[in-house]
């Protein structure tokens, strides 16, 4: 007799779960453990740097290890009897979120290794004894690191496919649905707290462009905007360059500095968005121009294209 599909999938979650849980002692109990104990005894790098690499692996090892793969198997061997794996991933699922730190750190976990066989010789031999080893399957560090990246998305993968092809009338049907949904708000949890910090990475850049002004500084602004602008002096009939900074509660307009130490510009006016009005102009002599206005001042600024002016704009 053929083995229905929906099992066939099922195995196959239960023959990767056992490979990652390897995956994961080997991070854990081997590369996390080695190069813990030589950064204690003074050896390599400091103790901070390996936690700062490893991140909570630890957390995720024993969740897999000790719950979810002996609550699969245990489910695999009853398949006969109790064909189902819906309610146990929907147990499962909200501890994935753990991933989320995992994979926020990440990038930065990755540059550390970098960074640090280039500083520390002894730190980059252990690395590469370890690598050496059998268990290793001549893959690097980086390499196994981002198993625990992947995982969530194959956990959907599988899952949908379970999902596909069980038949209408099985009882797994509403819990597969159920835990499907939980697996892909995971997913997507993991997705918002990477788009999270990297927007809160780009906005200190900015921050340190403009010089760490203490009433600028916010997390909560979102730069919606920025680029150079001429400035129209209607006195003299002349263009200056400036730089706006749009923000999701402020304009910023700026100069931008000629001694390139610390900030790249000074900020010459702060106009509320709130309290803010913006208008085309047609000026035959200085075409692509916009006013914008605030409660203090009103500025006259000409854009490089049409295009730009209505980016703007808007």
């Amino acid at each position: 007799m053929q083995e229905p599909e929906e099992k066939k999938i099922a195995l196959e979650l239960l023959e990767t779960e056992q490979a990652y849980v390897n995956r994961l002692h080997l991070l854990d109990q081997i590369f996390y453990t080695e190069l813990m104990k030589e950064a204690k005894n003074g050896k390599t790098v400091p103790e901070e740097v390996v936690k700062m690499i490893f991140s909570n692996i630890s957390s995720i090892y024993q969740f897999h290890s000790k719950f979810f793969l002996p609550e699969l198997q245990k489910r695999m061997e009853d398949w006969s009897c109790n064909p189902r794996i819906g309610d146990v991933i929907q147990k499962l699922a909200p501890f994935l979120k753990m991933y989320g730190e995992y994979v926020k750190n990440f990038d930065k976990a990755v540059e550390l290794v970098t960074v640090w066989s280039e500083k520390s010789p002894p730190f980059q031999e252990l690395v590469a004894d370890i690598q050496k080893r059998k268990v290793c399957a001549n893959l690097t560090l980086q390499h196994h690191m981002l198993e625990p990246v992947q995982r969530i998305p194959r956990y959907q993968l599988l899952l949908k496919d379970y999902v596909r092809k069980l038949p209408p009338e099985s009882p797994d049907r509403d819990d597969a649905e159920k835990a499907l949904e939980m697996i892909f708000m995971v997913a997507k949890h993991s997705n918002a707290a990477i788009a999270e910090m990297e927007r809160l990475q780009n906005l200190w850049v900015v921050y340190q462009r403009l010089g760490l002004e203490d009433d600028i500084v916010d997390p909560s602004n979102e730069l919606i905007k920025e680029g150079p602008i001429q400035k129209i002096s209607t006195r003299n009939n002349s263009t200056s360059e400036k730089y706006l900074f749009l923000f999701n509660n402020m304009l910023l307009y700026c100069v931008p500095r000629v001694i390139q130490v610390g900030a790249e510009f000074q900020v010459h006016l702060r106009i509320n968005v709130d309290s803010m009005k913006v208008r085309e102009l047609n000026d035959a002599q200085f075409p692509n121009t916009f006013l914008v206005s605030g409660k203090q001042r009103t500025l006259e600024l000409q854009a490089r294209s049409e295009e730009e002016m209505n980016a703007w704009i808007k």
